[in-house]
């Protein structure tokens, strides 16, 4: 049967991006047969708001979707160490202090989130006087787990490619956020039994890093689909942090969420928001 997921973060509202990437994911599984899942993923440290939860249920059924909900995030913590300790176990984890400053000074490569982390500090001896997160040694995996691919259902099957990967941290520095994206959503897709993992196309490029988690760890393999992202008038991403209009807002001021969800399935769209079909995929 197929499964997927709506896992948003309570620090900020919904806006349409979210909108669109929730209503891709519940008709895949409702054309399908399948089960659509909400998990709030709700370990951001301090930014985390528990009074966004109930907002997000209303959002959802406001745009008329039904959905079936798994454990938060913060029921987890235990599983993301146990995980994390694993890795270590393996020699597949080392300490980073670099800020990110520094690693903007040191780096080679620029990727789709910004800079990639050159590997400054592997092979260094750790400093315990100074706050640490835990990267992953991608080359060491790599030579562990061997050749690798995945598939996506709109982009096709796909290899991981060394080069295109950085040691990401799957430990924060931070402690209110003890794990980072990469490690806690590799885990919670395997726990949920999420078997198409759909979200936007700016998170096509973090896919081989959770394809070469899930084969470090023994976890089922979901296939993929990326679908496009919203963008506002400036071309960029919808997001939170640039004010991006809410879905609470447009529900209180008495418009109708199931025509809304009507209008993205169809691709109209509101004034001045675009669909950003083509982010830039190597092949």
């Amino acid at each position: 049967m197929i499964v997927t997921r709506f896992a948003p973060s309570p620090n900020g509202p919904l806006h349409l991006g979210h909108a669109f990437s929730a209503i891709v994911a519940h008709d895949l599984a409702k054309a399908r047969g399948g089960r659509f899942l909400l998990r709030i993923e709700d370990i951001d440290g301090e930014r985390s708001r528990s009074e966004l939860i109930a907002e997000f249920r209303a959002d959802l059924a406001w745009l008329g979707l039904e959905w079936e909900e798994v454990p938060q995030q913060s029921s987890r913590l235990a599983v993301y160490a146990a995980a994390a300790e694993r890795l270590r176990a393996q020699g597949l984890l080392y300490p980073c202090t670099c800020t990110r400053a520094q690693i903007a000074a040191s780096a080679r490569k620029i990727g789709p989130d910004g800079p990639l982390y050159a590997g400054t500090c592997k092979g260094r001896p750790p400093d315990p006087a100074m706050p640490a997160a835990w990267r992953l040694d991608v080359v060491e995996a790599l030579r562990q787990t061997g050749a690798l691919g995945w598939l996506d259902e709109r982009a096709g099957p796909r290899a991981v490619r060394p080069e295109q990967l950085a040691d990401v941290v799957l430990v924060r520095k931070d402690k209110s956020t003890p794990a980072s994206y990469h490690l806690a959503v590799t885990l919670d897709d395997a726990a949920d039994g999420v078997t198409l993992v759909t979200r936007g196309l700016d998170l096509f490029s973090a896919t081989p890093i959770h394809r070469l988690l899930q084969e470090l760890l023994g976890l089922p393999i979901p296939v993929w689909h990326h679908h496009p992202v919203l963008l506002g008038a400036d071309g960029r991403k919808l997001a939170k942090r640039r004010g991006s209009p809410s879905l609470a807002a447009l529900r209180q001021a008495g418009e109708d969420g199931r025509a809304l969800a009507d209008s993205l399935r169809a691709g109209r769209l509101p004034a001045g928001i675009a669909m950003g079909e083509s982010l830039h995929i190597e092949p």
